[in-house]
């Protein structure tokens, strides 16, 4: 066995254990289980809110994004930060409201603002669908990042089963407090690996980053523009970036709901709208990498998203290559962890709606079980491009973006069948994009979904008011007094 692998092997059991020492008692309802009492401070919502951003996509599927499509792959910059500075805004009402009014999942919000149960079950059930295949992202990830760190094809699928398993296992056992403590240990190793990489890779290949760029300016300057059009165009850049910023700044992301429920105060929620911008800007280092490698490599690897692990390899002795694939495998671990948290708790409390408490728990750990599964076997069969997936993921969890900024004032914008008609008529029309072949143009999916989701609401609710006005205008009439006759 290489070193590399009892490294990797290592390192995810330890990521494992971990998550299972985050247990503290058991958890005795859904809610203590996934918002761990509302008590967490900023430091540990930082960490659960920032394992959103680094996944196996954000490691992975960057550098493969700029090794092939060049400075087009910088459109996953800008949104997380001009959300943040709505989110400063944003996030500490949904808290607020989520507290007063016992909010567990994005389900619990929607119901209870459109006064719908249906609204919420219609809105849990789309962000378990859409879920899913971001869970089949991160265990995808995981067998790639194993197989091209050590080189063998043959250990993908086990990585896979032994992460799955543990994953599960630690969920099960230690719920929020499980996801949070593997977070800690994520994002300091994802930390330490960036520095090494922004410092190693370049200065292996190019003596550092300052000949890096002459190399591109002279040999590869087709790719430090974006071109006007084509599959990674200006149009498409623009609009697959407004795509995402939609969907992080309007919170569509289902499992991203119990780190902002668990927090403590607003203030710890707006600290860390402040910091996690911050901690963002590091995902140019994996582009970094892409750049590297579009010197470095004359062919793509493992459908290019094996070229950062294929350069460290390169670059780095084994045993060290072994703790970047560790962290890798975090990415992949802790954010799927968060997510079929996320999906269990929407299935219990918003699809099925079950009441019982001791009933909810055996749903909810079933559910963790299943989403695993069918995950995994996904994984397995049908390994997909990782950018592809996680834009299907946006796309489609960014159809409930209108309905949640209508919400957010005193009272809702729309009215429970209109947020939920624009919603059913986006879903549609990405699912009908996406699948039936029709249309190959460079405009985001997601954004075309969305103006038509936008516009269905917005035209649903003037008519559903107008026919309420002349309803009520009717009945008045018919309720008015007949005038006194004059004689």
């Amino acid at each position: 066995m290489s070193t590399v692998l009892v490294v990797c092997v290592v390192g995810i059991v330890v990521i494992g254990l971990l998550g299972m020492m985050g247990r503290r008692k058991p958890a005795a309802s859904i809610e203590e289980w996934s918002v761990g009492g509302r008590n967490f401070g900023a430091l540990t919502t930082w960490f659960l809110q920032a394992g959103e951003i680094y996944t196996t996509f954000t490691f992975l599927g960057l550098a493969g994004l700029a090794f092939s499509s060049g400075v087009a792959v910088v459109y996953a910059l800008p949104y997380l930060p001009i959300a943040y500075v709505g989110l400063y805004v944003i996030s500490p009402i949904v808290w607020r409201i989520g507290r007063e009014r016992g909010h567990v999942t994005q389900g619990d919000f929607f119901a209870d603002r459109y006064r719908s149960p249906l609204l919420g079950t219609v809105t849990a059930v789309f962000g378990v669908l859409f879920l899913l295949p971001y869970l089949q992202l991160q265990i995808t990830g995981l067998g790639l990042v194993v197989e091209l760190a050590t080189g063998k094809d043959n250990v993908g699928t086990p990585a896979m089963i032994l992460a799955s398993v543990l994953i599960v296992a630690f969920v099960l056992w230690s719920g929020i407090h499980g996801v949070a403590r593997t977070a800690y240990f994520k994002d300091a190793l994802m930390l330490v690996v960036l520095i090494v990489l922004l410092v190693a890779v370049p200065a292996h290949f190019h003596g550092g980053l300052g000949s890096l760029g002459g190399e591109l300016r002279s040999h590869h300057s087709e790719l430090l523009s974006v071109p006007h059009s084509g599959p990674h165009g200006t149009i498409w850049f623009f609009t697959a970036m407004l795509t995402s910023l939609f969907s992080v700044l309007f919170m569509t992301m289902p499992h991203g709901w119990p780190a902002v429920m668990a927090a403590d105060s607003e203030r710890a929620l707006r600290k860390n709208s402040i910091w996690m911008p911050v901690y963002g800007a590091t995902q140019a280092i994996p582009i970094i990498v892409g750049f590297v490698a579009i010197t470095a490599l004359s062919a793509p690897v493992n459908g290019n998203n094996g070229v950062l692990l294929t350069l460290v390899s390169q670059t780095l002795p084994a045993w060290l290559v072994g703790v970047v694939a560790v962290a890798a495998a975090a990415t992949a671990m802790v954010p799927a962890a968060a997510i079929v948290l996320g999906m269990s708790t929407m299935v219990a409390r918003n699809v099925l709606r079950v009441q019982d408490r001791r009933r909810a728990l055996i749903v909810n750990h079933a559910t963790v079980v299943a989403g695993v599964g069918v995950a995994l076997v996904l994984a397995i069969a049908r390994p997909d491009a990782l950018a592809n997936l996680l834009l299907l993921t946006y796309s489609g969890l960014a159809q409930m973006a209108p309905a949640t900024a209508a919400a957010l004032t005193r009272r809702p914008l729309l009215r429970a069948p209109s947020a939920g008609v624009g919603i059913v008529a986006g879903e549609a029309v990405l699912i009908w994009l996406t699948f039936g072949g029709i249309y190959d143009g460079p405009v985001s999916h997601g954004l075309i979904s969305l103006a038509v989701n936008v516009l269905v609401a917005v035209v649903t609710e003037a008519v559903s008011r107008l026919r309420s006005n002349r309803a009520a205008e009717e009945e008045r009439e018919a309720t008015a007094p007949a005038p006194t006759p004059v004689r």
